[in-house]
């Protein structure tokens, strides 16, 4: 069966480049991945980018010369060029080099398909072909000394990974089975890109993009990925990188910093690669975000944080109204970048995507990621269709309509193990939470569509995913790699630990980080510490800060103690503690929840605060400890038991329509006031409930009508 995969960059060959994808698709028994337009090498001359370059774990590498038209040139002398250019890639990257040797295999083909007569043009010694003769030629290579683990290297080493995925500083362990030794092959083992990532970096729609995935599925590498290599493709673009949580672009500039030096041999152009925050602010290049910049460009009235939330509402509604008033005056598009890309989509309103559509030049190329359960605003985003709206005749603007190149999704989670990964979705759903009193299910929110489980890698173990079926659902080695697991027992990577009182828990977890940094060999950038409540963080993580001081190990409030987007301090030697908010796509090692307790309840806001648990649990790329005391704990320490003895799969009655809905209001967010209202009408249901019962009220005082709606409300009926 034929799986070669095919990565579509741009190379200005698009004719003889279909034919040579054509070719290959039809080759019986080949496997491996093509790449069109890539890698980019950086040369004394400038950039240069291979036509094509074909991987196989049998055949080693093949790269394409390829020829549009009739005239082949002096073919021999690109191919000699060609090898020459990759093999000095390669060649630094010391795990593929034996001695002098390099050890994979390097072939090249000139691939002409407009030339019916290659074998009275080609020259010895180097391969020309067209359609016809292609698949036997390719067939006839081979790779001597052929091995996997080379092989797995030299993919990462053409995607320009290696260097890349790097962690920030290097890792020394002593322990062959320490902590600190497993996290070290974990990082080693996921510096290559599968498929779909690869295709979404590489290749260009024109138009607007949808990534989706779920959290550690390579979302934000894939973006700084796909921002660095348009910016070498294209490097008259004006190209902009926005998200929501500022500590994520020191993490940008250094992956996209990275790439272009080793893609193009040069630093980016900030000036036209930018990477700004989505608020931003009058002073200066470093403060300047996408809203101030179409406020400043449209001429529309500019909020700060305080004026808008002052004039809109507190929360998200300050930012959506900010947006909002900016949209209204901007009556034709603004023009000012050929991309954005957005990162962390979920936590903007719709009018901030509107507002960046709105300053793109034709074709409106904007790409935006997001994964829905990492949504901590209580909002969700609309279809395409609805996001953008529609033209003159009522055509929407944007529609995915099944286009994989529109709509990727990444179903491969390279971050959390499955027990991890399916522990954050059994709470952050609620899986297995007991049903209150008079309700029908425990969840606290679901997937308005069941396939939406299979989109982001669980297949049905048993039963029916549709609405109202009972369903048992598990992750597969294949978008859970078994390797996130194999290296720790389950009880390892992770535990859900309740304690008698905060005293207690902070004690235990300022131990525990001791003994990480003392006998684990996990750095001070291994551990974060999170509180999911964001208000509280500052005050919640000073006791265990103040023990870790005592025991003389540095630690820094992120965004507090630090510069607004700074979040590790590797060169200090410094454990970071954080709210969840600054918590949002970074990762560490090892990660302990504190306070977990908070983020059980009833009622409206649970769905948020089941969504910090899962955010925060999500950002262990190793081994998580949530813990917490008081009640709270006692439902998620069941739910988890209850996990673990379900072999971590899913086990739910799927909600029905009607249940979506009432979860939706019943577990909705409420603005502060909002919720002042609703205990108020509370407190007045309970009053009347005690003037009932003492008889100071009798049913009869009721008028006729109010007591038959009071009876078929609380009977469930409408």
């Amino acid at each position: 069966m034929n799986t070669v995969e095919f990565t579509r960059g741009t190379n200005g060959k698009p004719v003889a480049s279909a034919a040579l994808e054509e070719t290959l698709s039809h080759i019986i028994g080949l496997d491996g991945s093509c790449f069109f337009g890539y890698p980019l090498i950086a040369t004394p001359e400038g950039k240069f980018f291979v036509d094509a370059t074909f991987l196989n774990p049998d055949k080693g590498v093949i790269l394409f010369d390829i020829v549009e038209g009739q005239d082949v040139g002096a073919y021999g002398e690109r191919q000699d060029d060609l090898v020459n250019k990759i093999e000095s890639k390669l060649r630094l990257h010391k795990d593929l080099m034996r001695g002098r040797i390099l050890l994979p295999q390097l072939h090249v083909v000139t691939f002409a398909p407009a030339i019916n007569d290659v074998e009275g043009l080609k020259e010895d010694g180097y391969p020309l072909a067209n359609e016809k003769n292609l698949p036997a030629l390719i067939l006839g290579l081979n790779w001597e000394n052929a091995d996997d683990e080379v092989y797995r290297l030299t993919t990462s080493a053409v995607e320009s990974l290696s260097s890349i995925r790097k962690s920030r500083s290097k890792r020394e362990v002593a322990k062959p089975d320490s902590l600190g030794a497993k996290l070290k092959k974990l990082e080693d083992s996921i510096a290559t890109l599968d498929y779909r990532q690869n295709r979404a970096v590489v290749e260009t729609v024109e138009g607007v993009q949808r990534i989706r995935g779920l959290a550690g599925s390579g979302k934000t590498i894939v973006l700084a990925l796909k921002a660095a290599y348009l910016h070498t493709q294209q490097p008259d673009w004006r190209i902009a990188v926005t998200f929501n949580t500022r500590s994520l672009k020191g993490q940008f500039k250094r992956l996209i910093n990275n790439f272009c030096i080793e893609q193009s041999g040069e630093e980016p152009d900030w000036t036209k690669l930018r990477i700004l925050n989505a608020w931003g602010a009058p002073g200066g290049v470093e403060r300047d975000g996408i809203y101030y910049e179409a406020c400043r460009h449209s001429g529309s009235e500019f909020y700060d944080f305080r004026a808008a939330s002052q004039r809109f509402g507190g929360n998200n509604k300050a930012f959506d109204g900010a947006c909002k008033s900016a949209l209204d005056i901007i009556k034709k598009p603004l023009e000012i970048y050929d991309t954005i890309l957005v990162d962390e989509a979920q936590d903007f309103s719709p009018s901030f995507l509107q507002l960046c559509y709105s300053m793109l030049k034709a074709p409106k190329r904007l790409v935006y990621a997001y994964d829905e359960l990492q949504n901590l605003s209580g909002t969700s985003l609309p279809p395409p269709e609805d996001l953008f709206g529609t033209d003159e005749k009522g055509n929407a603007l944007v529609s995915f309509a099944g286009d994989q190149r529109r709509d990727v999704i990444l179903q491969k989670c390279y971050r959390n193990s499955r027990p991890v990964l399916v522990t954050a979705h059994a709470l952050g759903f609620g899986i297995y939470r007991m049903p209150p009193k008079m309700v029908d299910t425990g969840l606290v929110q679901m997937f308005e569509q069941p396939s939406l489980w299979e989109e982001i890698g669980y297949r049905v173990h048993s039963g029916d995913l549709s609405k109202g079926a009972f369903v048992s659902l598990e992750r597969t080695d294949e978008t859970s790699p078994i390797f996130l697991e194999s290296h720790s027992p389950i009880d390892q990577l992770v535990q859900i630990i309740k304690f008698p009182n905060e005293i207690e828990q902070n004690a235990w977890v300022a131990r525990e980080i001791e003994k990480n940094l003392a006998e684990d060999e996990l750095r001070h950038d291994d551990v974060i510490v999170i509180n999911p409540d964001p208000v509280s963080a500052r005050e919640r993580c000073a006791s265990i800060r103040k023990i870790l001081f005592g025991r003389g190990i540095q630690s820094h409030l992120a965004g507090v103690d630090t510069d607004a987007d700074v979040f590790f301090r590797s060169d200090l030697g410094s454990v970071t503690f954080t709210g969840i908010f600054r918590a949002k796509g970074n990762e560490a090692g090892m990660v302990y929840v504190i306070n977990a307790q908070d983020c059980d309840g009833l009622g409206a806001g649970l769905s948020t605060l089941r969504n910090r648990l899962f955010t925060a649990i999500t950002r262990s790329k190793g081994w998580v400890r949530v813990v917490g005391f008081g009640p709270g704990m006692d439902a998620l320490v069941y739910e988890f038991e209850t996990l673990k003895r379900n072999n971590f799969k899913l086990n739910m009655q799927y909600p029905t329509d009607e249940q979506l809905s009432k979860l939706r209001i019943v577990h909705r967010d409420l603005s502060m006031h909002e919720k002042q209202r609703l205990e108020q009408k509370k407190y007045t249901a309970q009053e009347l409930t005690q003037a009932l019962e003492s008889g100071e009220l009798n049913a009869e005082d009721l008028d006729a009508e109010t007591r038959a709606r009071l009876l078929q409300l609380l009977g469930g009926n409408k």
